[in-house]
């Protein structure tokens, strides 16, 4: 029997610190979605452009991306690009974005660009399963957009002190938005990353986040991994780079388990 349809699920992939697995864990999640079968959109809002980077795409295949679409809001279908992974697109970030948080300070509903722009996926026979938003590691109107524009945060946290002190701020954040921009914005999960079992202090952070933050801590958890951090230098995420290391392994449990928490979610939820 056919499953109805429904629009495209939104997960902002967010944290204002830096060098947390952000951008590592949106372009492993999304692969790993695309190739349990799900279609998958990857959006890189981050002006470094890594995740753009981590699939290969040269600065030359950048010109038409995330900050077109955002200041001109040009159609979605004219900036979104085939990556090497089936089932999975991307919408590149470009040069100029750095300087769109600037030039759209003065515009209209300038926290809605990116959910505009979105919003014409929806009617597409083509839509896909999920979006992943990859924000930049800053607390900005860029990052506010993807916030916007989402339905569901996920936060990767790095098995450290310091991130876990950090991440107050971000749910602040994340609450100050629900209250007056997106009210059915909610917390998709956290993930634990760059665990080192070696390590005791990663052990405590880890269960000091389940101590807080219970059930909504992802149980998979993504090691410390020498593959996962050179698999972008070859322009591959490391599912494809590395398929059968522990990094690559842990995203894959990481999007079954996704899986398993949207599929038992109550529909009424959303």
């Amino acid at each position: 029997m056919p499953q109805p349809s429904r629009d495209s699920q939104i997960i902002a992939i967010a944290n204002q610190k830096g060098g947390v697995g952000k951008t590592t864990t949106a372009v492993n999640l999304a692969t790993a979605l695309a190739a349990s079968g799900e279609s998958v959109l990857l959006v890189d809002l981050d002006p470094q452009g890594n995740a753009s980077t981590g699939f290969g795409l040269s600065r030359a295949d950048r010109r038409d991306g995330t900050y077109r679409l955002l200041t001109e809001q040009l159609a979605l279908e004219v900036v979104r690009r085939p990556t090497t992974v089936p089932n999975l697109t991307i919408v590149p970030s470009d040069s100029d974005l750095a300087g769109a948080e600037i030039e759209l300070v003065g515009v209209d509903r300038r926290e809605f660009r990116l959910r505009d722009s979105l919003r014409a996926v929806h009617q597409s026979p083509e839509r896909p399963s999920f979006i992943l938003i990859d924000c930049p590691p800053s607390l900005g109107l860029l990052t506010l957009n993807g916030l916007t524009a989402a339905d569901t945060v996920l936060v990767p946290l790095q098995c450290e002190f310091f991130a876990l002190e950090g991440i107050s701020l971000l749910m602040h954040t994340i609450d100050a938005v629900k209250r007056r921009l997106n009210p059915a914005l909610r917390l998709q999960g956290i993930v634990l990353t760059m665990h080192d079992r070696r390590n005791n202090l990663s052990d405590l952070v880890a269960a000091d986040a389940r101590g807080f933050f219970g059930d909504q801590v992802f149980e998979t958890v993504v090691p410390r991994n020498i593959r996962v951090s050179e698999a972008p230098s070859h322009g591959k995420p490391v599912l494809l780079y590395d398929y059968r290391s522990p990094g690559a392994q842990a995203y894959v449990r990481l999007a079954a388990e996704f899986l398993r928490r949207e599929r038992s979610r109550p529909q009424a939820a959303e």
